[in-house]
């Protein structure tokens, strides 16, 4: 059987990365909304068909995105790292503001929705040079759902339970922006613009390791 090139098999693995970390998101928010304004039921409902449209959103955006993808790819991916791996910190913070945490709560979901949306077009576009159109849509989206089903499961079972709402979005978004760094590495070359390109994941991981470590105090802070 035919080898698969080292490139796919990674970029390939990004899909699984960037599910999961899309729907720690997705899970992080709503339950953050529930925790804060009540009625789970409706605080889930209502983030999972913003986030849905917003991908949807997305998803048609990132037509309309033509040359230089594997930058895009890496910009994108480290915007939805500080986008994501922020959220649940800006939106304690919003809690503690009257009239703030909604608006704040809908246009996180929306941007990480989006973000979302416009990453998997890019793989796939990044995979069909590796794979042929046929073979990336199958595997991307059967990564895709893979993923999903990952963090669905580690969301309940260790994330939330170990780490907290806080840390768990900053965890994700360091998970986020090391995907970008690698692919920076991978897909760029060394040039001089690849160098800088790579230098905006790494910002983005550092801080998010900030927010990390000191997410239990935000926590604290926000009750007080």
């Amino acid at each position: 059987m035919e080898s698969r090139p080292p490139r796919a098999r990674i970029l390939a693995l990004s899909v699984v990365v960037v599910a999961t970390s899309g729907m720690v998101y997705e899970l992080g928010l709503a339950t953050l909304a529930s925790y804060i304004l009540g009625n789970a039921v409706m605080q889930f409902s209502l983030t999972l068909g913003v986030y849905l449209s917003a991908m949807g959103a997305g998803t048609l955006a990132s037509g309309f995105m033509t040359g230089g993808l594997t930058r895009r790819f890496i910009l994108v991916e480290s915007l939805v790292a500080v986008v994501g791996g922020s959220s649940a910190a800006l939106l304690f913070f919003a809690s503690t503001r009257s009239g703030l945490f909604r608006p704040l709560f809908y246009g996180e979901v929306f941007s990480v929705g989006a973000l979302v949306g416009v990453e998997l077009p890019l793989l796939l576009r990044l995979l069909k040079e590796e794979l042929g159109f046929d073979e990336s849509v199958v595997r991307a989206m059967t990564f895709d759902y893979a993923g999903s089903l990952v963090a669905s499961l580690l969301f309940p079972l260790v994330l939330m339970p170990a780490l907290g709402l806080v840390r768990t979005a900053a965890l994700a978004g360091v998970v986020n922006a090391a995907v970008a760094w690698f692919g920076a590495r991978l897909l760029s070359g060394t040039t001089r613009r690849a160098w800088w390109v790579s230098g905006v994941p790494v910002a983005a991981g550092a801080l998010l390791s900030v927010l990390f470590v000191y997410g239990d105090a935000v926590v604290r802070l926000t009750a007080d």
